[in-house]
């Protein structure tokens, strides 16, 4: 994947750097403006390939800060991803130039496969990658398919996005709270035990039966995907 700029124009803290994190953990580059301001001053210093905007913003709100940047870029994709979600606010936010219109509470994968599309409309140098791969296992991101050793793996919903989510993340150790907010989201119990559950779902599927182990535990710490201990 080339690099790929994305600008989050974004008041709430926490959320911005959560999905900050989500996008660079898809392989993409992520910077944030707390407030419309600077987000205009980011857009006329740098090149963005795609602009997530929130529109109760400070100092600029997010209708006027999209208008103005359809005045210097009228191709780049932009996202409006605010809690206004009555149909007067997406009419609004597509008269001043939006692409989309994502409501909060959001899921990630949703907002995900969204940036996917227009990044894919915007610019045809840009490829996103449709299968991850570690050993002999496989996932086809489009079909949700896994493949291991030449056999085909049935996973559910959940099961294949915890999949993804390790293996977007090898060799990396990942914590629990992480791990949640990828799989379950940012509002989930942190203290649950459903993620204990469903590692041990996933590697009955995908590890039981073959070699090497490819799901590890680092006890206290978190789990980790790899083909080699870390």
């Amino acid at each position: 994947m080339g690099n790929i700029n994305i600008l989050i124009v974004e008041d709430e803290r926490r959320l911005a750097e959560i999905l900050k994190k989500q996008l660079e953990e898809s392989g993409f580059t992520a910077e944030i403006a707390s407030d419309g301001y600077t987000g205009r001053q980011l857009v006329e210093k740098n090149k963005y390939n795609l602009i997530i905007l929130d529109i109760n913003l400070p100092l600029i709100n997010g209708y006027d800060l999209c208008r103005e940047i359809r005045k210097m870029n009228n191709k780049i994709p932009i996202i409006m991803l605010t809690a206004f979600g009555t149909p007067e606010n997406k009419i609004a936010g597509f008269d001043v130039g939006a692409d989309d219109y994502v409501v909060k509470p959001f899921d990630y994968r949703e907002l995900l496969a969204r940036v996917n599309v227009f990044l894919r409309r915007s610019d045809s140098d840009i490829t996103v990658p449709e299968k991850l791969k570690m050993a002999d296992l496989e996932l086809d991101l489009k079909t949700k398919t896994v493949i291991r050793a030449g056999k085909k793996i049935d996973l559910t919903a959940k099961e294949s996005l915890l999949l993804e989510t390790f293996l977007r993340n090898r060799d990396k150790l990942l914590s629990r709270e992480f791990i949640i907010e990828q799989v379950w989201g940012i509002d989930f119990d942190p203290n649950t035990n459903i993620i204990d559950v469903y590692v041990n779902y996933l590697r009955k599927k995908i590890d039981r039966d073959f070699k090497p182990k490819l799901i590890h535990t680092k006890f206290g710490f978190g789990f980790y995907c790899s083909d080699k201990e870390i």
